[in-house]
């Protein structure tokens, strides 16, 4: 049987989040460009997590899911990637993702599983990826990186009716290391809608490199 790190309901939560925004006990953290982000504080590790509603408002929902799966793309348009690829270990397939913090801050690694279904929610079809940390003792750490084990996040897009998508994210991770917890929270708060507006570039150009791909590929 094969392994399945997400259960139906997960899937089910995030079309609901995107739907009714489930933001009781939150709190309103920043709202800039068409993207609102609210907060939630864990006691444990002293972080927060997040909440993101936004719209793109020039990109289709399966052209925004195709992109946030395709991990050579990203290799491209999203400078913080120094590895990322996708392995099988210890009967998972997850991925591994290296990535790039600015000098002097060592780099953080992620070992985790991720699912892409199209789900049909009261008539309407919203595309849902999620992501959950793995820990799998054949992918060890590595020297110099440190590894975060403590991560999840679910995203979901549906059309807003126009030539663009609406978008739900919850977001966290612990990044560990000695990194002020103020500056965590500062990069959170500039770091998600520079990621969007990153992302929303990078679909503007994913049909144009895939007929690049496709060219390679005959020629090859």
């Amino acid at each position: 049987m094969a392994f399945e790190a997400f259960k139906d309901s997960d899937f089910e939560l995030a079309c609901k989040e995107l739907e009714e925004p489930q933001v009781e006990g939150w709190e309103w953290f920043t709202e800039s460009h068409g993207v609102t982000i609210y907060r939630m504080y864990n006691e444990t590790s002293g972080l927060y997590e997040y909440k993101v509603y936004g719209v793109l408002d020039d990109v289709l929902p399966d052209v925004c899911a195709d992109v946030y799966m395709d991990l050579d793309y990203r290799k491209q348009w999203d400078s913080y990637v120094q590895e990322l690829y996708e392995t099988e270990a210890d009967g998972k397939k997850v991925i591994y993702w290296n990535v790039n913090y600015p000098w002097p801050m060592s780099n953080r690694d992620y070992v985790y599983a991720r699912s892409l279904r199209e789900m049909d929610y009261n008539g309407k079809k919203i595309w849902v990826v999620l992501a959950r940390s793995e820990n799998l003792p054949s992918i060890p750490e590595k020297d110099g990186i440190i590894r975060v084990d403590d991560y999840l996040q679910s995203c979901a897009l549906t059309t807003d009716g126009k030539v663009g998508s609406r978008a739900f994210m919850r977001y966290y991770d612990n990044p560990k290391g000695s990194i002020p917890t103020w500056l965590i929270n500062w990069g959170a708060k500039t770091g998600v809608p520079g990621f969007l507006t990153m992302m929303q570039k990078a679909c503007r150009t994913y049909p144009e490199y895939k007929q690049q791909r496709l060219q390679q590929a005959q020629q090859s």
